[in-house]
């Protein structure tokens, strides 16, 4: 349960035909707008600021009911509660009697920020395929130029889930100045070849679903097959195949109005169809593939224009970072040799850091819903933190 209550997305603009967003492609858009929601009340040294960056398929949308984003179709009820209710709100990981938390949807999303399904105001079309490749540090500038814009100089901390942790250790290396704790959740250092495999059959599912159209079925119908497809391939990374057991109904039941295909013949199947089936109705498969190909090709030391992981993170030390990584024991999405590989990169580089391994049968979604496992770590090192900034 969230005490936030009902909150609204708020837009700002980050990129206008005097000032275009350069993509890291080369490609620019002259107008980029991002949507963002925030919890809490900047103090006025203004150094309470915690962005907060969300996972593969998350949204704006971290904390308390929201009933709708203005000239959103991907907005279904699934939307509406915050994602991490659990850690966000008065007395929580993320306290907001104490810390002024932002959340933006990724350039490139789909729930208000500017992506392939928004309209190009020059065409007055959908951009669709024509929208660019983005990178981790697209997202990463994108939301810098959006604390610019309210006048947050420098951040207590950056968190980030899953792929969200990507950008926890590209911000903190991008931007070293402006921010203290780094406390990326279950995630990597750079992206392990059985991801690229993943990654890769998701992509394919969408692209060979003849409805795709290149990218161009704004006006013919979405990709709904592949889509599901794609959904389906990484679920069963983000979910322990035990709770997958446990969750799936014991009735077998057969989307009638898609995917007749295939007849489902137990409950895992079935439970594996609907998922595929209500993402659909939620997310865009433009920025489905957009995403699958920047984490496919996430290399921090390439993000941030480094020379090797020494001196990427050798960023962090000379900043002063403190790092709080955490990883889960039964993760088969990113795998806990992956936390331990960027531990190691913080080790060599002499940066001071805690690495703390939850137990947990939930899996990946363990960051998601078991907030006793990581709160009380949270709400240590967030107070260390906020200490040295009224030190300085």
């Amino acid at each position: 349960m969230s005490e936030i209550g009902q909150i609204e997305t708020q837009f700002q603009t980050i990129a206008t035909a005097e000032q275009p967003f350069v993509f890291r492609s080369g490609a620019s858009l002259d107008h980029v707008e991002l949507a963002y929601e925030t919890y809490g009340e900047l103090n006025e040294t203004r150094s309470n600021a915690i962005l907060l960056f969300h996972a593969f398929s998350g949204s704006q949308h971290a904390a308390g009911y929201n009933p709708g984003v203005k000239g959103n179709a991907f907005w279904t009820r699934e939307c509406e509660d915050g994602w991490w209710n659990l850690f966000i709100g008065p007395g929580k990981a993320l306290d907001t009697n104490q810390y002024f938390v932002i959340c933006a949807n990724y350039v490139g999303g789909c729930y208000g920020s500017t992506g392939p399904a928004s309209l190009n105001p020059a065409t007055g079309k959908r951009y669709g395929a024509a929208f660019p490749r983005i990178m981790v540090s697209d997202i990463v500038r994108s939301q810098a130029l959006l604390l610019d814009a309210l006048g947050i100089g420098q951040l207590l901390a950056v968190v980030g889930p899953s792929t969200g942790g990507l950008s926890c250790v590209t911000f903190a290396t991008l931007y070293p100045e402006r921010v203290r704790l780094i406390v990326p959740l279950a995630t990597g250092v750079k992206t392990t070849v059985l991801n690229r495999i993943i990654l890769l059959e998701q992509i394919l599912a969408i692209e060979n679903d003849p409805r795709f159209r290149s990218g161009e079925y704004y006006d013919s119908g979405a990709p709904e097959t592949g889509l599901a497809l794609a959904r389906m391939i990484s679920h069963k990374t983000f979910v322990h195949l035990d709770a997958i057991e446990r969750r799936a109904s014991k009735d077998v039941v057969q989307p009638g109005d898609r995917f007749s295909w295939y007849q489902a013949h137990d409950h895992v199947e079935s439970y594996m169809l609907h998922q595929g089936k209500k993402f659909t109705d939620r997310f865009d498969a433009n920025t489905y593939l957009r995403i699958c190909e920047m984490w496919s090709r996430y290399d921090p030391v390439i993000e941030a224009g480094a020379e090797d992981a020494d001196e990427l993170f050798g960023r962090s030390r000379e900043a002063g970072h403190q790092y709080l990584v955490f990883s889960i024991d039964e993760d088969y999405c990113f795998y806990p040799e992956e936390q331990a590989a960027l531990v190691e990169k913080l080790r060599g580089a002499g940066v001071p850091h805690l690495f703390l391994t939850v137990h947990s049968e939930k899996g990946h979604d363990s960051f998601l819903l078991e907030p006793e496992l990581y709160t009380p770590h949270l709400q240590v090192m967030l107070r260390k933190a906020s200490e040295t900034a009224a030190a300085d």
